[in-house]
């Protein structure tokens, strides 16, 4: 049996699994648990320890039709500037909520797109920010930066506030893929966005790339691989597209018979990968490549490697504070979301409420779990040995034996470790999620392939 039929038999091509950069996944929040929980966990911060803190900027000029990110498109400035109000409300609860002398270690700005900001916005809100949780040593901050809509002077304020890394999404540079997904973005706006960064001081630079996408074929995604290497990014996300009209509207306008199969989705990231590895990048995760200098590559390489929110991340700070509409704190003691939509999340900070309105509080059973699928999904393996420290652990016995047997030969077992070999790597999700006790709740998960 040749190794497209074995992936096919254990559910590749087939099968709609979380991406569990959480566990567990969002899907398993609860309306029950919000603004009192979210308060409990944010006054319980040792001051010791530097949080990550990520904002959510949910406004577009243009809302590219693959996305499923909450976001919103607006013409003018006029409702990011009342957000950036309401931004600062939510920060002057924070400042009297948090105790003394939390300080923050890393810093991502999301979206959207956080470029929608003009200069004096972006001062004035990393200023705040600041001012709110002030910045550890080492301090490093991200934005996610489209190409299309930043020039030098926003770049520059950014360096200036701090910037130390930017997110570049590029998606795939063929005009006829662009289209079809309602992203036109030249190479040439990339290559000015990247050298505008690079003048600037911003030397760490991520690109995002997407496969599956409609009218992709092996040939076209080879010419845009081509172009992204003339960019020589650190570090490469190359995330599978997922189809889900019935969560995201716009994704309506993208034909299904345009779209790749799962086979042939499946292709498209396996050839990007060789193209990369091929480069000198090193395969970090299920979806990522990092340069040997890169901060990513250095965190996997010394076993420091975690999945959050944004995905993989070298991030140590035990604590992330999601600031913004539809942001999601992690705690040690649970995860809670602020309101989606941007009303209703306006709403609860202009009432003086934190915007928390649902979330999950972490069992021991929980912890138990959500440290073998981080094992999975960062390591490609769980360490038996750090897993039976878990007062619960005898809970998986049975689930690592049938995970031994089901996939055999895509997984081993030899002493106190338990693997996934090189081929088994694309059913890693899969594998994950068979220590998954939410695994039975209906939701829209992405494809596996």
């Amino acid at each position: 049996m040749d190794h497209l039929t074995n992936l096919r038999r254990l559910g590749l091509f087939d099968a709609r699994v979380p991406r569990y950069t959480s566990y567990p996944p969002a899907t398993a929040f609860d309306a029950q648990i919000g603004e009192d929980f979210q308060r409990e966990c944010l006054q319980q911060l040792d001051p010791a320890q530097p949080v990550s803190v990520y904002i959510h900027i949910p406004f577009c000029e243009r809302l590219c039709w693959f996305c499923a990110c909450r976001t919103q498109g607006t013409s003018t400035l006029k409702p990011v500037a009342h957000y950036m109000d309401v931004l600062k409300q939510e920060l002057a609860m924070l400042r009297t909520t948090l105790p003394d002398g939390v300080r923050m270690g890393q810093m991502h700005w999301g979206g959207g797109t956080p470029t929608i900001l003009p200069p004096e916005m972006i001062k004035d809100l990393a200023t705040a920010l600041k001012e709110t949780i002030p910045p550890a040593e080492d301090f490093s901050f991200s934005v996610e930066i489209d190409p299309t809509l930043v020039d030098q002077g926003k770049i520059d304020m950014l360096a200036a506030m701090g910037m130390t890394r930017a997110s570049i999404g590029i998606q795939d540079f063929d005009p006829e893929v662009q289209n079809a997904i309602g992203r036109e973005q030249s190479f040439a706006a990339t290559l000015s966005c990247v050298e505008s960064l690079r003048t600037a001081g911003i030397h760490s630079l991520n690109t995002d790339l997407v496969y599956g996408l409609p009218h992709q074929t092996a040939e076209r995604f080879d010419a845009t691989l081509d172009q992204v290497h003339q960019l020589d990014p650190d570090r490469v996300a190359l995330f599978g597209y997922a189809h889900v009209p019935t969560f995201s509207k716009r994704q309506k306008l993208i034909p299904n018979d345009a779209l790749p199969d799962e086979e042939a989705r499946y292709a498209l990231a396996q050839q990007a990968a060789k193209r990369f590895t091929e480069a000198g990048y090193q395969a970090i995760g299920i979806d990522h490549f990092g340069k040997p200098s890169d901060s990513l590559t250095k965190a996997a390489n010394a076993g420091h490697l975690r999945r959050n929110f944004q995905g993989y991340t070298d991030d140590t700070c035990p604590t992330l504070i999601g600031i913004g509409a539809s942001s999601i704190s992690q705690f040690a003691q649970g995860y809670v979301q602020n309101a989606a939509a941007t009303a209703a999340y306006g709403e609860r900070i202009e009432a003086g409420k934190l915007a928390g309105h649902r979330g999950y509080a972490l069992t021991q059973s929980d912890l138990l779990r959500a440290d073998a699928i981080n094992m999975l999904m960062c390591d490609f393996e769980i360490d038996l040995a750090k897993l039976n420290a878990h007062p619960d652990a005898e809970d998986l016995v049975e689930v690592h034996a049938s995970v031994v047997r089901d996939f055999k030969g895509y997984v081993v077992q030899k002493w106190d470790k338990i693997r996934i070999t090189d081929a088994g790597r694309p059913l890693t999700r899969i594998i994950a999620q068979r220590y998954d006790s939410f695994s039975d709740i209906v939701a829209q998960y992405s494809q596996a392939s």
